[in-house]
């Protein structure tokens, strides 16, 4: 039997270090014959992809690049464009920033410069990068997948401005459905429960958030990072060639409890 993503080529944002929704993301797209390329910000996250390559023995193309700045997006995608042979299938947005001073506190005591600073580099950089991926996936169709979570919807304790900044990102997420749909690109989003990253060791109390949201859930247990990356390879399959412009919700049920 083929695999699902066999001749495919994806890019994959936001890799910080094994922990990393994106990198349990791009260990299920390799699994199944997926072409990665990787995007990542700064030496020490670069440094970090390289060694789980080699630990993994994944051959790709690491590109350092900033994803709020619209010179180095279009120069990351001139290289997409010769290191791919002008084809890119898929791309996985997992980008999100905000100062933590901005994550503490009243959200009604966010800077504007701070407020400025999150909703670009968490919402904005997915227009960015498919605004790049879009010629690269005209001829063909593609998909692009957006992480985001439940604080873009409610109230979470300590996540403020990044709440606002997930909203975003998830209306852009629609907007992009709807303008590249028609060249059969879809864009989704797949709201993720929470799990120990190095963006989550930002927030006051994660830990007992995940007890908290473990005994709430349906399920009765915390979501799994190879079940988000699942939700993930899904939305980027063929498996999933009827559904954009949505979020998933993976989060062992979570989402649907209402909490007093």
């Amino acid at each position: 039997m083929p695999e699902i993503f066999e001749g495919k080529t994806v890019l994959i944002t936001g890799v910080q270090n094994r922990w990393s929704i994106a990198w349990h993301a791009a260990c299920a797209l390799h699994s199944e014959g997926a072409r990665l390329l990787f995007s990542v910000l700064g030496e020490k996250a670069a440094s970090n992809l390289g060694k789980l390559l080699d630990e993994h023995q994944i051959v790709a193309r690491v590109y350092e690049c900033d994803a709020a700045d619209e010179q180095q997006c279009q120069s990351m995608f001139r290289h997409v464009r010769a290191d791919a042979n002008g084809r890119l299938d898929g791309v996985v947005h997992s980008i999100a920033y905000a100062n933590r001073d901005e994550l503490n506190g009243e959200f009604v005591a966010t800077s504007p410069e701070g407020f400025a600073i999150a909703l670009d580099r968490s919402a904005y950089t997915l227009v960015r990068l498919a605004r790049g991926a879009r010629p690269l996936m005209q001829e063909h169709g593609g998909a692009i997948v957006a992480l985001t979570y439940l604080g873009a919807v409610r109230a979470v304790p300590n996540y403020n401005v990044m709440g606002v900044a997930k909203a975003t990102l998830e209306a852009c997420a629609r907007y992009l459905a709807a303008d590249l749909g028609p060249e059969q690109i879809r864009v989704n989003s797949v709201s993720a429960g929470p799990i120990k990253t190095a963006a989550a060791s930002a927030i006051a109390g994660f830990d007992t958030m995940i007890k908290n949201v473990a005994g709430a859930s349906p399920l009765r247990r915390p979501v799994a990072p190879e079940e988000i990356a699942s939700a993930v390879m899904f939305l980027l399959s063929p498996w999933s060639s009827g559904i954009t412009g949505q979020v998933v919700y993976t989060d062992c049920g979570y989402s649907i409890v209402a909490h007093a």
